[in-house]
């Protein structure tokens, strides 16, 4: 029998509302020998947002604070800044126009997929629906690895202190799993490619939400992602 291969690395970011009990979580995952290309790609538009912006590589791109015009993106200031027909942009409007333009550039990475799932269940159970969701999230997994007779690492955003994914991780059982060790926590400060998946979330929620004030966003995963997303869709799971 062959050597099973490593196909498989993803990225995975979690959004989602407790008020509602809406869990959500997005990612973006590529073939190892892709990874260049993916993060070389994605780099070479963080540059181009230094040069057209003025928002340096290393800022960490966090669609809940800038699409919303929280903090400070750039370090010009905005009336340098105008939209279509020559009107200033704001911060709200800049954070937008940045968004959009990640997006296709997302849409535009060869060999990368997206792909996103949620679920909803009463408030008092969101966070035992949300660690149900990822551990349904890892069975759909395996069952594609099993089918594909290969293996995958998994990358979470965070430090490690909530056990929940690592938790879900060993209860996979050993012998057969296909998912390799606990989620590699990577902190999305520093990880462009878990930036990347948070943009996945934050549409993914944003389309399920549908929440009032964010109309020009419901759209986004379906105009831009959907086109990476091997189901065209998130799933409820």
């Amino acid at each position: 029998m062959p050597p099973r291969t490593l196909d498989r690395l993803v990225y995975v970011d979690d959004s989602g509302d407790p008020r509602t009990g809406l869990a959500v979580y997005g990612w973006i995952e590529f073939a190892p020998d892709r990874w260049h290309d993916v993060l070389g790609g994605w780099l070479e538009h963080r540059k181009q947002l230094w040069r057209k912006y003025g928002i340096p590589v290393s800022k960490e791109l966090h669609m809940t604070e800038y699409v919303q015009g929280r903090g400070r993106l750039t370090e010009r200031h905005l009336p340098e800044f105008t939209g279509d027909g020559g009107a200033t942009l704001h911060k709200k409007d800049l954070g937008r126009a940045i968004a959009r333009e990640g997006l296709e550039v997302m849409a535009s990475l060869e060999g990368m997929r997206v792909g996103a799932v949620y679920r909803t269940a009463a408030r008092a159970s969101g966070a035992a629906a949300k660690a149900a969701l990822y551990a349904a999230l890892l069975e759909r997994f395996e069952r594609e690895l099993h089918d594909s007779d290969s293996l995958a690492l998994v990358f979470m955003d965070g430090d490690g202190t909530d056990k929940t994914y690592r938790d879900a991780h060993r209860r996979l059982p050993r012998a057969s799993r296909r998912i390799i060790e606990d989620p590699v926590y990577t902190d999305s400060k520093t990880s462009q490619l878990v930036q990347m998946a948070d943009h996945v979330a934050w549409c993914v929620f944003t389309a399920i939400a549908q929440a009032p004030g964010h109309e020009f966003a419901h759209r986004w995963y379906e105009q831009h992602l959907a086109v990476r997303d091997r189901y065209r869709r998130p799933q409820a799971l």
